[in-house]
């Protein structure tokens, strides 16, 4: 083809050609809101006025972004291990010090710059697993069923590769909760599978109706195979934690109905609420005696970017597998390794976040402290926030009873929703837009993430210091009142 008297040829890849699927990908969590949010720190930076001096990023749970302070004996050990020449500063502790040289001794070369196995440093899955059995109260875990990986998404999206097949009626369909954590639905329609969507509910602190299920599934096998259910506990972007009796009805459905459990447990210790406690689905599947333990197939992930660590930078995590069939786990490994292996700096990490300093040694007392203190101020923000949000009229704040935010609904004018949509906007993309380019404060609207029809929230997180939140809580209750009162 020519132009201007010249040739070229048309471009291999372009919107219409490329993987369609990839196109039905969306991410609330980095979207257009965010991309705006980036480009207002520009203008800021320009000298450009604006209502505000700074953007308040309150829209994803990247703790140490937001102020949190880490963990002194982790970033020593992993100072240790990144450049070993420190082993010999006195500054050191020594409990420090021997993770470090344990740790290192484990890599190739003694290098945290070396690749590892790809199912991770072996080394490190038996301490996961001596992890596991701690926090399950003496349940055996096996170190050949943990798979270290890149923060705990790497992992779901590899086990929702496994699980997806078929075409048409036979098509993959896989239950996640509404409102879910856009790496769900995001993954699904990148793998072309059937998202099956189970509603939460909301006028009971967001819990898990097992009819809710049984309805969701039922209309799922009309157009499609349900293969696995997703569980997210404590959840996000809800904040709710599940009861131990709803996590054995949902081991007996799962059960019943012959579904793989995917657990996401990356917030167990974020647990604030009184009566609220983390149950793991791996204790309970066990407690709950052979018919169980022996048949429903389970995959439960954890994190180190939440809880008290807050390190999402290293991307560091670990998947557990339950009952997987050998053959299939022959295949997952061979999926992991093409991807070489997990970052080993997150595996360090990894390691002492599951082996941390013991009553004896130099480093506990510190260690306790900073946990404690990360965790208690955790608490207090999410009692703040639910409890300033409950004073806005037209918004209705549950309980966060854990993680790390929470899913109000708000109220909208039917004048506000209409503009929304004269805009081709979500009413809460609308309002959360507003919200940022009138107060700089950064929120996700609750459309990213799913909701019932006819209802809208946001999704803020409580990360933000004591302070700073206090200020944001404010701004948006000043900016709700106004923008109700603009819109009537």
């Amino acid at each position: 083809m020519s132009k201007n008297g010249r040739e070229y040829r048309e471009r291999v890849l372009t919107v219409d050609t490329m993987n369609p699927n990839v196109k039905r990908v969306e991410y609330a969590v980095r979207g257009p809101i965010v991309q705006r949010a980036v480009q207002i720190e520009r203008e800021l930076k320009m000298g450009i006025k604006k209502p505000f001096t700074e953007v308040i990023k309150a829209n994803i749970g990247d703790c140490h972004a937001m102020g949190q302070k880490p963990i002194t004996f982790f970033r020593q050990v992993l100072a240790l291990c990144s450049y070993p020449d420190l082993l010999e500063d006195s500054k050191f502790p020594e409990d420090a010090k021997s993770r470090a040289r344990r740790i290192l001794q484990a890599c190739g070369g003694e290098s945290l710059g070396a690749y590892s196995t790809s199912q991770g440093i072996e080394m490190i899955r038996q301490d996961v697993a001596h992890y596991i059995e701690r926090r399950d109260g003496g349940i055996t875990s096996d170190p050949d069923n943990i798979y270290l990986s890149t923060g705990a998404s790497d992992a779901i999206v590899t086990m929702l590769k496994l699980l997806v097949s078929g075409e048409g009626l036979s098509r993959t369909g896989v239950m996640i909760s509404i409102p879910q954590y856009p790496l769900y639905s995001a993954a699904l329609a990148e793998l072309g599978a059937v998202q099956i969507s189970y509603y939460l509910d909301e006028d009971n602190c967001w819990s898990l109706d097992i009819s809710e299920l049984r309805r969701a599934l039922q209309e799922a096998k009309k157009h499609c195979n349900p293969r696995a259910l997703c569980i997210i506990n404590p959840g996000n972007p809800t904040g709710q934690v599940q009861s131990r009796q709803c996590i054995e009805d949902v081991i007996r459905f799962a059960a019943a109905e012959n579904l793989f459990l995917m657990a996401d447990e990356v917030y167990q210790d974020n647990v604030y609420a009184d009566g609220c406690k983390f149950h793991s689905f791996k204790k309970v599947l066990f407690e709950m005696g052979p018919e169980y333990s022996e048949k429903v197939e389970l995959a439960s992930f954890h994190s180190t970017s939440k809880c008290y660590m807050g390190e999402c930078g290293f991307r560091g995590g670990y998947m557990e597998v339950v009952n997987l069939d050998p053959e299939v786990k022959v295949q997952l490994t061979k999926l992991v390794s093409v991807r070489l292996c997990p970052p080993v700096p997150g595996q360090a990490l990894l390691d002492v976040v599951v082996n941390p300093p013991q009553p004896d040694e130099p480093s506990y007392d510190t260690f306790i402290k900073e946990r404690k203190d990360t965790l208690d101020a955790l608490a207090e923000k999410a009692n703040m926030t639910q409890d300033i949000l409950n004073q806005v009229p037209g918004i209705k704040c549950n309980p966060v009873q854990g993680a790390m935010y929470t899913f109000p609904c708000i109220y909208l004018p039917p004048k506000a929703i209409l503009e929304a949509k004269t805009k081709e906007q979500a009413p809460d993309m609308f309002y959360c837009m507003k919200l940022l380019e009138e107060t700089g404060i950064c929120l996700v609207p609750g459309s990213g993430f799913g909701q019932r029809d006819d209802t809208y929230h946001f999704r803020m997180t409580i990360l933000p210091p004591k302070e700073k939140l206090k200020i944001v809580l404010t701004k948006i209750k000043e900016f709700h009142k106004h923008f109700v009162d603009q819109y009537s």
